[in-house]
């Protein structure tokens, strides 16, 4: 396996098998990821989008870890350099610039729910944030049971967070709402019975199964494979997916302008106090909600 141009990103093809395999290598920091590990991703997928010869790409997670979704040491550090105002503190990035990134970053979702290859993710450890959406947007999923997922930013960003169309198309209503509108964390385990992944299985076999489903996929021909994403694409987007593309980035980058009240938990500032481990510790304690007995 080689490195991309980002050496947090592994790139690897198997020409006999006609699979390409995408490794998140940033296990220090739970495979979460900045801009340029994301784009490094987005130039291997068209290298495989190119290649007439590989019919699937594996993504996965280095160390038994998928990914915790965006790096938040630097919540925004994703719009580039803030002004200074003053006082002497760092301004908000304005909306305009909010909007720009927003789009370029949801471009980068857009393209990998409708890749033309078939995409297969082997996912263990930890699939959050981002992590998560990559997850539900794989064409066939592998799931360990006690892998943790949700989207735990909409706590400290709001619910309108992620592919709102995607979520409720792939968990449904009630299950997206509740996941949205509480940032809970639950184990796969807990919807395998929803059928949300197409195989959740014990933590040792997800690589080898993985694999399996790799291997059966690409003996298809890539021809037809090709014709029918794009038809399943035109199907999703005519029932489920239509005013994805504008809607996601413009209620993320509306979403992470957020005014705070008294008593709400405001992690951008938590975090420029405490550190970014104190500020997750306080955020779970702020949650915290115990349930009746």
């Amino acid at each position: 396996m080689t490195a991309s141009t980002d050496e947090r990103v592994l790139f690897d093809v198997d020409a006999d098998k006609r699979i390409a395999t995408i490794t998140l290598n940033n296990p220090k920091q739970r495979n979460s990821y900045d801009a340029a590990m994301r784009e490094a991703v987005a130039r291997c997928l068209d290298r495989v989008a190119e290649d007439d010869d590989i019919t699937v790409v594996l993504l996965r997670g280095a160390d038994g870890v998928f990914s915790t979704g965006a790096d938040m040491n630097n919540a925004y550090g994703w719009y580039g350099e803030r002004d200074e105002r003053e006082d002497g503190k760092k301004s908000r990035p304005s909306q305009r610039r909010r909007l720009t990134v927003d789009r370029k970053s949801f471009g980068f979702y857009h393209n990998l729910m409708g890749f033309p290859k078939i995409t297969v993710g082997e996912i263990s450890g930890y699939a959050l944030g981002g992590g998560f959406e990559m997850a539900l947007m794989t064409d066939i999923s592998v799931i360990a049971r006690d892998t943790k997922i949700g989207m735990p930013a909409t706590r400290f960003l709001g619910p309108a967070l992620g592919s709102l169309h995607m979520f409720f198309h792939r968990l449904g209503p009630v299950l997206a709402r509740r996941m949205l509108l509480t940032g809970d964390i639950i184990e796969a385990g807990a919807v395998e019975h929803l059928g949300v992944f197409t195989d959740t299985c014990e933590p040792s076999k997800v690589t080898a199964r993985a694999r399996y489903w790799a291997e059966k996929a690409a003996k298809m021909p890539a021809d037809g494979v090709v014709i029918a994403k794009e038809a399943f694409r035109l199907v999703e987007q005519s029932q489920a997916y239509q005013g994805e593309e504008v809607a996601s980035y413009l209620f993320h980058a509306y979403g992470t302008n957020l005014q705070f009240a008294p008593g709400e938990f405001n992690f951008v500032k938590t975090r420029a106090a405490h550190g970014t481990k104190e500020a997750f510790r306080l955020r779970d304690e702020h949650f915290h909600v115990p349930e009746p007995e």
